[in-house]
């Protein structure tokens, strides 16, 4: 009896497992309350209400991005009930969600398409035509003759259909290019609203075991990769005595398949695809090797610019200690489309896609920069240890790296109940917090910053940029002309910025407005270890700097087996702005690493000169249209069976 009533029992649990298996979940739509903007990637938090009862609950939250990262889900708000799986699916059949415009647009594609393809199909009937007219042209036959009325009366009939059939086709032809180029149009104006085929949404089955029926309001956050930010500044000088006006600017853009329509906008300073595991130092054993062995353990280098998505062309110079350095390649990594610096050192490289820019020179160390801004510019090391030359042909060419990562994050009192996942990115709580001057709430964490936008936005899942002013600043700064004629002769306006650390900025590209006018763009770098942000706010033309080599300096002379050449530069300021100005001028002797080089009979005038760095410097007062002139000379003693880089 005791066997049979167990089994029963079994019997019993196992039926309503199943049926509680069989019941689909219930279709729950979600409101978007608020997303946090990574510089790459974002934390999208949602609200559900839903209603459980006791036992086994199955909902499904649908319309969501097929881009999230399954691991990073988290609920919050359960109550009392109980987590029992989650699960994230694409539902390949959901139709994509566009906007008015695009669909008027695309109706419109599609019936000039339409209108293509029938004019196709008369201009087919019309050769059809004009053929069978060819094939049957012949009059009469070899034993009837056709009289002159009716050979005229063909004649012309021929001629007259002959001309109808050949004007169809034209005329055709010709609304059919129209119809193509309104064609093309429609396509480009679909690229330009980034227009996609996809169909696909994501979607969150969630199951949930509940002790009672109750009510709960739920937080569903996750995370998505098709989305970030990126600062720009803009930096107005009205004159060099006042204080500079700063204007900090963020660049959100989204491509994550869905729409934030009004929504409460977070942008943190963070980067959850960082790699945060610190590295392990090991003792290095020197030991014997052979002559090909080639040190490869070079340290990654601390960049932490952030890659830029919608930089599409860039500019910049690569140089190595003596100056530019042309014929560098300058290629864009994990593709072939790259180019070489010219003789100036200069490059200009479209890009469409990939994230990374490789610098390489055969005898120099290759350096890899990531995309962050439209100039570039590379210093190349020489490479010492260079056993092997490869040359590599590069071709222009296109392909893409997808990136993904997960990361959770914690809320500071309700943490809910998760799956997967790990906390990180946790608010400390005391962390120092103010309002910034356009009314926003900035929060200094230990490793991160965060901006919580006082007004809502609606960002469109299209990849344009939406531009937020997120603070601006009057900061104080000494302005001062700079000339370096050995590597460029433009003379540059520079503002000195002290204190530079209190205002939290991160490198980005920034836009100079000089007295009202814009001057160009510079790249402001925070992560500098100098005590001063130097910034570059353009060239002022009316500052004229010549800088010529002394011929009668330049002699050479033997004595035994030595060459001695003489070498003597001369440099001409002229000032003509309305108004005084002082000028930093410098310039180099070379410093020789080789003791069969020698240096001598180094005159320097009244320049600074540093005997460590070769470099000579001037500090250079002149009033309206005055002008002055620096010279310096210096005895270079080497073999005469070898060649100095001179």
């Amino acid at each position: 009896m005791k066997r049979t009533t167990l089994l029963l029992a079994l019997c019993l649990m196992s039926y309503a497992f199943a049926k509680a298996s069989s019941i689909p979940p219930q279709t729950k739509s979600t409101n978007l309350s608020k997303v946090t903007v990574y510089l790459s990637g974002a934390q999208i938090e949602r609200t559900a209400e839903v209603m459980v009862t006791e036992g086994t609950n199955s909902f499904l939250f649908d319309n969501l991005s097929n881009d999230i990262d399954e691991s990073s889900i988290q609920i919050s708000g359960l109550k009392n009930a109980s987590i029992l799986s989650i699960n994230f699916g694409i539902n390949y059949l959901t139709e994509q969600l566009n906007t008015k415009k695009v669909d008027s647009l695309r109706s419109l594609k599609t019936k000039l398409e339409t209108d293509i393809l029938k004019l196709n199909s008369l201009m087919s009937g019309l050769h059809k035509e004009e053929e069978v007219i060819t094939a049957n042209q012949r009059l009469g036959s070899n034993t009837t003759e056709i009289d002159l009325a009716k050979i005229k009366e063909l004649s012309t009939y021929y001629r007259k259909r002959v001309t109808e059939i050949k004007n169809g086709i034209l005329d055709a032809e010709i609304e059919k290019t129209n119809l193509q180029r309104r064609v093309n149009d429609l396509t480009k104006q679909f690229n330009e609203f980034n227009v996609t085929e996809e169909k696909s949404k994501g979607q969150i089955t969630l199951k949930l075991n509940g002790e009672q029926r109750e009510t709960l309001k739920l937080k569903i956050t996750y995370n998505v990769s098709e989305a970030g930010w990126y600062p720009e500044y803009d930096l107005k000088a009205i004159a060099t005595d006042a204080p500079l006006q700063l204007s900090y600017k963020a660049h959100l853009y989204q491509k994550t398949g869905i729409d934030w329509d009004d929504v409460n906008l977070v942008l943190s300073t963070g980067d959850p695809n960082t790699n945060n595991l610190k590295p392990t130092i090991d003792t290095k054993y020197l030991r014997f090797v052979n002559r090909n062995y080639r040190n490869n353990s070079n340290a990654t280098k601390a960049y932490n610019y952030k890659y830029n998505p919608t930089i599409k062309t860039i500019t910049g110079i690569v140089t190595e200690t003596n100056g530019p350095l042309p014929g560098a390649n300058v290629i864009v990594k994990g593709t072939l489309n790259g180019t070489q610096t010219d003789f100036d050192g200069k490059y200009t490289l479209q890009v469409n896609e990939g994230e990374t820019l490789q610098f390489s020179y055969v005898g120099f160390k290759t350096s890899e920069i990531p995309i962050h801004a439209s100039i570039i510019n590379a210093n190349l090391e020489a490479d010492n240890a260079l056993e092997e030359v490869v040359v590599t042909a590069y071709v222009t060419s296109s392909s893409r790296r997808t990136q993904s990562y997960a990361v959770t994050t914690v809320e500071s009192e309700d943490i809910g109940r998760t799956l997967q996942g790990k906390a990180v990115g946790v608010r400390i709580r005391g962390a120092n917090s103010i309002t910034t001057a356009t009314g926003d709430q900035k929060t200094e964490g230990i490793t991160t910053t965060t901006f919580e936008i006082n007004k809502k936005y609606s960002i469109d899942s299209d990849g344009d940029v939406t531009v937020i002013e997120i603070d601006k600043f009057e900061v104080p700064a000494t302005y001062e002309y700079f000339v370096a004629p050995a590597i460029n002769e433009n003379v540059f306006l520079t503002a000195s910025i002290k204190d530079w650390v209190r205002y939290s900025l991160l490198p980005g590209e920034a836009n100079i407005y000089f007295e009202g006018s814009f001057s160009g763009k510079t790249y402001i770098n925070p992560l500098e270890t100098t005590e001063e942000l130097s910034v570059s706010l353009g060239v002022d033309p009316n500052i004229i700097v010549k800088r010529k080599q002394l011929d009668n300096f330049k002699s050479t002379s033997f004595i035994g087996s030595q060459r001695i050449v003489d070498m003597a530069y001369s440099t001409t300021v002229k000032n003509n702005k309305s108004t005084g100005i002082n000028l930093k001028m410098v310039d180099r002797v070379p410093v020789s690493q080789n003791k069969e080089i020698k240096v001598d009979d180094i005159e320097t005038a009244d320049a600074t000169y540093d005997k460590d760095t070769g470099l000579l410097e001037w500090t250079i007062k002149l009033g309206p249209s005055d002008s002055s002139k620096k010279e310096f000379s210096y005895e270079l003693k080497y073999p005469k069976h070898k060649r100095v880089n001179l």
